[in-house]
């Protein structure tokens, strides 16, 4: 089990209904992408992260490495946003930083500065959306919401087969490079990336096969295109929804009052 999967199955919020999670946090991400402020964003990745560490107590070391992982994809569109070139030598206004190599300058001007903070705080704030949903709720109560909202059978079928084979992957990836590395695959770069390419080829065999073989035991189970699921029972609180509504309402005030000002 995914450290991930395993705390969307214990943490604190385990027994609030999925549909109040998914409604705040779905609704604040759509929200953050529409207003597109700076400031609006800050507050949401700090009202959610304080949702995820301090009332679900996820373990705020485990939250860090997470907000980790899309680093890379960040800070190579923050330096796509912040960057700009041009061979047109010209008086450009707002800037901050500069330098020329050869016909082109390089600068940072103030808009581009002002446009990637905001998209580092629209960015953080979508994530922490999309964490408090993952780490609060399982994936087969999500799938409970949406079939309840009466979305295609085959689109949560394949969600559902999606989920599964990520942890077919993890274990064979796991079980291939652990024979590799014990006849020394990767005792040298060239061999690693040797062994790489041979257990990424491996992989999808594996996964092709594992396939079939779900095929098979789903077909001898008599399965008629319809994936049946173990439906726990939850119950809507009303104080939830007025703390859902209250926080919408903040944001909506705050955006309309100081939106723009950060």
């Amino acid at each position: 089990m995914l450290l991930i999967d395993k705390y969307a199955y214990f943490n604190r919020l385990q027994n609030v209904h999925p549909a109040e999670k998914m409604t705040l946090s779905l609704c604040l991400l759509l929200f953050v992408l529409l207003a597109k402020d700076s400031l609006v964003s800050l507050i949401t990745f700090i009202v959610m992260s304080a949702f995820i560490v301090l009332i679900a107590r996820i373990p705020i070391s485990y939250y860090m490495k997470l907000l980790v992982l899309p680093g890379f994809f960040l800070l190579s569109g923050i330096v796509t946003v912040l960057i700009s070139f041009t061979d047109r030598p010209a008086v450009i206004p707002n800037v901050i930083w500069s330098a020329h190599i050869g016909n082109w300058q390089i600068y940072i001007s103030k808009e581009s500065l002002n446009q990637a903070v905001n998209l580092v705080f629209v960015v953080l704030s979508s994530i922490s959306c999309l964490y408090f949903l993952t780490l609060t709720t399982p994936l087969t109560a999500i799938l409970d919401v949406l079939r309840k909202l009466k979305l295609p059978s085959l689109l949560i079928e394949l969600i559902s087969l999606t989920y599964r084979f990520i942890f077919v992957f993890l274990e064979e990836s796991v079980n291939i490079y652990q024979a590799q590395s014990s006849r020394l695959g990767y005792i040298t770069i060239r061999q690693g990336i040797k062994s790489l390419g041979l257990l990424i080829s491996m992989l999808f065999l594996k996964v092709f096969q594992r396939t079939a073989q779900l095929s098979i035991a789903m077909n001898s189970r008599c399965y008629e295109d319809d994936i049946l699921f173990f439906d726990q029972s939850y119950r809507f609180s009303p104080v939830n929804w007025f703390v859902i509504t209250g926080i919408f309402t903040g944001m909506i005030i705050i955006y309309i009052q100081f939106g723009g000002s950060l």
